[in-house]
């Protein structure tokens, strides 16, 4: 078991866990769409050193066609629904919703690429949906959440981006890195909020304080270069199956930050129905067999 790895994604998922409060906290002075394009303009000056390197790739028409569809699941239309959802709810009912994103993808994955859609598949969603539900329902508004509900819709359908995401970079990691990947989306969606950060220059007062661009800035450089440098160094060390299990930390981490830093009321209710959701997760992402104890031949 290699410790220093699970350290080093340990700390990825707290550091994508944190991006949440970093949204909530850029979004109260600067419009939410502003926010998501200065962090992919940000994230993209950082990639700008390895372009020489993305130019040696080889870019075929249906390969740029698939990059175009991946760009316009994640980044566009996932934060226009991301930045839509905290300013409606809570930044932890918003991070919990995340949990749904593994079943979410691996219904898709059954549906368009094929794959075997398991009992316990089923079963795990529909707890974890249950979860959702109740976590939803428990919810009241308040100042910084006007709409609860509305705003978990907006996660879920964030994160049916995210698993449209998946299914398209399911084909694209066969041709490319994924550094090239990820500098691909940021660049695309730097021009995509381009014109909504015009429209939000000209119709909102936007006031650029210290604690919204040093938020803009850790989005930029933290969450996008320093979890995804730390997440990639870390698989040279564990196995990308055993790795993804960290994933499940992201909303655990939004949800002690969020009472933590910005003083967001954690009920049993919605402890339980947290709690429902990874049970969810867990039982339609875990079999058995994978904790079984290999025997080893005795010598």
């Amino acid at each position: 078991m290699n410790y220093f790895g699970m350290f080093l994604l340990t700390i990825a998922m707290f550091i994508w866990g944190s991006s949440f409060i970093a949204l909530k906290i850029a979004m109260v002075d600067l419009g939410p769409l502003t926010v998501i394009f200065f962090r992919m303009l940000i994230a993209s000056m950082c990639f700008l050193y390895f372009i020489k390197d993305f130019m040696k790739f080889n870019f075929t028409k249906k390969n740029i066609q698939l990059l175009l569809l991946l760009a316009f699941f994640e980044p566009c239309l996932y934060f226009i629904f991301e930045a839509k959802a905290l300013q409606n709810t809570t930044v932890s009912q918003a991070g919990m919703i995340t949990s749904l994103l593994p079943i979410i993808a691996g219904v898709a994955a059954g549906y368009f690429l094929k794959e075997k859609i398991t009992k316990r598949l089923i079963l795990g969603s529909i707890i974890a949906l249950t979860g959702a539900i109740v976590l939803s329902s428990q919810a009241t508004a308040s100042h910084s959440a006007p709409n609860p509900i509305l705003g978990n819709i907006y996660e879920f359908l964030a994160m049916v981006c995210g698993a449209g995401y998946t299914i398209v970079a399911r084909y694209l990691t066969k041709e490319f890195s994924a550094l090239f990947i990820t500098a691909f989306q940021v660049f695309i969606g730097a021009i995509f909020f381009l014109p909504f950060f015009i429209f939000e220059l000209t119709h909102l007062e936007l006031n650029f304080t210290f604690n919204s661009v040093a938020s803009l800035f850790y989005l930029g450089i933290i969450v996008t270069l320093g979890g995804y440098g730390l997440y990639n160094y870390a698989l040279t060390k564990i196995e990308a199956s055993k790795a993804a299990v960290f994933i499940y930390l992201i909303p655990i981490f939004t949800l002690i930050l969020a009472n933590i830093i910005l003083n967001e009321v954690i009920s049993f209710v919605e402890i339980l129905a947290s709690a429902i959701i990874l049970l969810g997760v867990f039982i339609s992402e875990f079999s058995p067999s994978k904790f079984k104890i290999k025997k080893t031949k005795s010598v």
